[in-house]
Parts: C-alpha cells; structure tokens; sequence
C-alpha cells in the first residue's frame, strides 16, 4: 500500500471498468450453431486474433472484430457472415460498467485527474465514459494514438497529451498482455492489477493488486 498521489491515474475501459462481453457477444451469435465444448473453444481463439490484429498497423476496430470472427470461422471450418461480425459490433456500446466502478472512481475523482486510454473509437468511447459515475480529464483512443495497446505508441501519446511522463502516472488494468506488460516496459511508476478474473495474476508485472475499483482509493490514501 502507498500513499503516493501521482498526477493522473490512467485506465484501460473495456475490461478493467466496462464490463468486457465480446466472448458473450459471440456466445449470443453463434451458441445455437456450437457444441458447447466448441463455442468455448470459438471463444478463446477470438480473443487471440483480436489481439493479433492489433498488433499491426491500425485499422478501425469494426476491422479488428471483423478480421478476427472472420478468422476464427476459417479456424473451424465455417462460413464467415460480415452480418454476424455486425451484430457483435453493434453491442459494444450499450456494455455498462463492473457494479464496483461507479463508487470506486468516485471516491478518487475529486482528489486525482482520471484518463482512460482505451483501444476504441472516438465515437465509441464516450458511449462508455458516460456510464462511469464519476468525471475524466481525458479519455484519449487508439484512433487517436494511430496505434493499438500493447504497442507503446499508444501510451506516448497519451503522455504526450498530458504532457507529463510514465513517472507520473499509475495505470489500472485487468490486462497484462494489452497494459501491464508494456506499462512495466515503459517503467510507469505504479502498475495496477484489477483482478477481474479473466487473466492469472503475475506479479512480475504489476506493484499492486485490487480485486475491483473499490481498492483503488486506499492505494492512494483515500
């Protein structure tokens, strides 16, 4: 624990504070179509091709979904519909928020400027940020940043437009392949780890760990 105050805490959204349900998504698209076994399967190999196709140059990330579902169909031997992939899309914006997130950002806001870098859209992201609880000094995108987390383009820019450095931040994330690994990289001075459940725990890569938003006050002597 630390009682440190940087000068802004920084978020990942979709995962970390927006509760992530693309593995849902496609469950909802192609579960009647699957055996359980293989929808579980369909699922974890989604997720692979979405992180490697950011990886590359950017694209809109309608591209990343359609890419990866269209690669994933392929990986198990059936058609791929752009219609599917759509339906998958036009979710992302009605996701909400982890129910812890609204009253542990709250209790920070006042004190530390909030920022979310997220691999989104700037017309998508402020779908999301509205259903946060608490007010954000910025909320900066891939599209922006011409770049996908984890590449460490996205997070220059950030702190380009913050006009601070990685000593002046502690970023939040449920993530280690797409924040912690690279924020580590990047010698970010605080690393959160928000233990959402959906990636083991690797302490190599983070300074603390939080079960949800609601230990983040205490981190930072609130």
């Amino acid at each position: 624990m630390t009682t440190w105050r940087p000068k802004f805490i920084t978020f990942d959204c979709y995962g970390t504070l927006i509760y992530f349900e693309m593995g849902p998504a496609a469950r909802r698209v192609y579960g009647s179509r699957l055996s359980p076994a293989q929808m579980d399967a369909f699922v974890e190999d989604f997720s692979s091709y979405r992180l490697d196709e950011v990886l590359g140059p950017w694209k809109p990330y309608q591209d990343v979904v359609r890419n990866a579902v269209a690669r994933t169909c392929k990986l198990h031997g059936f058609a791929y519909d752009p219609a599917d992939a759509q339906k998958i899309i036009d979710e992302i914006p009605t996701w909400g928020p982890h129910p812890d997130v609204p009253a542990g950002l709250a209790k920070v806001a006042t004190e530390i400027p909030l920022v979310i870098l997220s691999n989104s859209m700037t017309d998508l992201i402020p779908h999301s940020v509205a259903k946060l609880g608490a007010p954000f000094h910025a909320a900066y995108t891939a599209q922006e940043a011409q770049a996908y987390k984890p590449r460490m383009q996205a997070f220059e820019y950030m702190f380009d437009q913050l006009g601070c450095g990685p000593q002046d931040v502690m970023h939040c994330s449920s993530s280690f392949r797409y924040d912690q690994m690279t924020a580590c990289d990047m010698k970010i001075a605080a690393r959160v780890f928000v233990n959402r459940g959906h990636e083991p725990a690797n302490p190599y890569y983070s300074t603390h760990e939080i079960k949800d938003i609601g230990g983040l006050p205490g981190l930072v002597g609130l």
